[in-house]
């Protein structure tokens, strides 16, 4: 049986991943920072599907944080044959309205700890010959966004370069570039979400499932739904100037994720 790590597993998009992975029969290692909600749903995943759950308390902003998950991807005993990186947050307020510490910590979270685990994890995949990254990015990662666009670009890039050098290793890695979905994203982020219309949310268990077909599919990015791909595809005929407008209007408080 095969097993999944899962970063900022306890909510929303991470929350997603692991039910579906769960349902398909595969063993979790679930990784965020709080312990007695990774306990909860390590209890109920394992009594619904029957998949052994790990825990493992990390705060991926802390050197500490990502070495424990480092240390657990490059154990020999217990491999790993999917890692899902997708711990990360937002920050409200435009550029030298949010602190620099704040800033740094975002591309800590977003940009070394995916470096980081990517490396961690993909080395004993190559030896194995097989396995599969998906780090989670956004399409705000396709028009000026502040930092957060800037890191997001930073995965998509980052993904498509590890992906063409591994290509031929039995190692799949995409980014995933999910719209907005309706997760705790915002909400702890301080964002107001009430200029967003409707059309624009996206359901994270749909959006999850659509993730896994395309990896199957040997992509390396993934934009799920047909709405955000057309969107997407406006965007790259649009002058930069002008999304450098429109972002700055709408605010970085409400960067997709």
């Amino acid at each position: 049986m095969t097993t999944a790590l899962i970063t900022g597993a306890t909510a929303g998009i991470g929350a997603a991943f692991t039910r579906r992975l769960a349902a398909n029969g595969h063993n979790l290692v679930l990784v965020a920072r709080d312990t007695a909600r990774l306990r909860s749903q390590a209890t109920e995943l394992h009594d619904r599907h029957g998949v052994e759950v790990e825990v493992l308390t990390a705060d991926l902003s802390q050197d500490t944080g990502i070495e424990a998950v480092e240390n657990r991807l490059s154990d020999p005993r217990n491999p790993v044959d999917l890692l899902v990186n997708n711990a990360g947050f937002g920050n409200k307020g435009s550029f030298l309205d949010v602190s620099l510490a704040d800033e740094l910590t975002m591309l800590k979270v977003h940009c070394e700890a995916v470096l980081r685990l990517t490396t961690a994890a993909t080395g004993p995949m190559r030896e194995r010959g097989r396995g599969g990254v998906v780090n989670v990015a956004s399409v705000a990662a396709f028009v000026p966004r502040g930092t957060y666009g800037a890191s997001k670009a930073w995965v998509v890039q980052f993904t498509q370069g590890a992906a063409r050098d591994l290509a031929g290793s039995g190692v799949r890695l995409m980014a995933l570039c999910p719209g907005f979905v309706r997760t705790e994203f915002h909400q702890r982020a301080g964002m107001g979400t009430e200029n967003i219309p409707g059309w624009m949310w996206l359901d994270a268990d749909k959006l999850v499932s659509e993730a896994l077909t395309d990896l199957a599919r040997g992509k390396t990015v993934s934009i799920p739904d047909p709405r955000y791909k057309a969107l997407m595809g406006v965007v790259k005929l649009a002058p930069r100037g002008l999304l450098g407008g429109v972002t700055s209007r709408t605010g970085r408080k409400y960067g997709p994720k």
